[in-house]
């Protein structure tokens, strides 16, 4: 494994951006009018409340590229998918809820949205956003061999979505990521103790996870390093990156490993072409989905209904 920094993650990141295609992210700034809408809706449609906007989070995520194939498959040419991050859409979205005015956002399951606020997703008849889907855990080649006992505890780790929810909906009440993740360890130790049981403590060896700045990856990677610094003795250094540059530092060594992918549609692209330099241990989470989700208060019910 290479040491220090993720030195071949810049390289990366330019290769995440050929594969996605995106551009500069954007602010979602709510539901203002935008000057010269050309949208053809009725007065009173969902689009012309919405301003025919869809609020999303970073370009970058396999989430904004199934909407923008949703958008082409629903044929929704009056409308604009809003890049920004994931906590400006949930920014957007809590002000909108407060206020009772009518959202459209990306949705995706777990996330401490669908606990704190009455959502529902939108149907979507023409199958564009898959079927539900798994988090899996990868990891480099020879993580096996050189760090015996954190590859034994990543390919035990595995928790519900309820789990999940419940680290993201502290951090999203105030709490730094770690301290809801030592917190969820803590009342959750009968779980913790089957992930390490019978696994030897490492003494301060060191790792190096990866991961994507969604709430629920954020909330699982936090708890890994947890139980990998409290349990198992090593010393954890977590790296914030895109998909793309989280996927080649696995597959090149700079990373020994992640909890955040999603398979099998939302990384697909990287699974296709890096999947044979990593090692997949498995769904350390089930049932996932993803979606355009609107607060439950608007009468609206299908992606169709946007082009009324």
């Amino acid at each position: 494994m290479k040491k220090g920094t993720l030195k071949g993650l810049a390289v990366a990141l330019g290769l995440s951006m050929v594969m996605v295609g995106c551009s500069n992210a954007g602010t979602p700034q709510g539901n203002q009018p935008a000057e010269g809408n050309t949208g053809t809706s009725a007065p009173n449609s969902v689009g012309a409340q919405v301003d025919h906007k869809i609020i999303g989070i970073d370009p970058g995520a396999g989430l904004m590229k199934a909407t923008e194939k949703a958008m082409k498959d629903y044929d929704l040419k009056d409308w604009e998918l809003v890049e920004g991050s994931s906590a400006a859409m949930t920014a957007a979205l809590t002000q909108a809820y407060k206020d009772k005015k009518p959202i459209i956002v990306t949705g995706w399951t777990p996330h401490w949205m669908f606990s704190k606020f009455e959502m529902k997703y939108l149907e979507d008849p023409k199958g564009t956003f898959g079927k539900d889907e798994q988090i899996h855990t990868i990891v480099r080649k020879g993580l096996k061999e050189e760090h015996p006992s954190a590859y034994a505890f990543l390919d035990k780790f595995t928790w519900t979505p309820a789990d999940m929810e419940k680290v993201m909906l502290d951090i999203a009440g105030g709490k730094k990521p770690e301290e809801a993740a030592a917190e969820w360890v803590k009342n959750n130790e009968a779980t913790v103790n089957k992930w390490v049981e019978g696994i030897q403590p490492a003494e301060g060896k060191k790792l190096t996870l990866a991961y994507v700045a969604w709430d629920s990856e954020i909330a699982s990677t936090n708890v890994v390093k947890t139980v990998l610094e409290q349990k198992l003795k090593y010393k954890v250094e977590l790296s914030q990156v895109e998909a793309g540059p989280m996927w080649v530092g696995v597959s090149n060594g700079d990373v020994d490993g992640m909890v955040a992918a999603w398979l099998p549609t939302t990384h697909a692209d990287y699974m296709e072409k890096l999947g044979k330099d990593v090692e997949d241990l498995g769904p350390n989470l089930q049932g996932t989905k993803l979606g355009l989700a609107v607060p439950a208060y608007m009468e609206i019910n299908s992606i169709e209904d946007l082009k009324k």
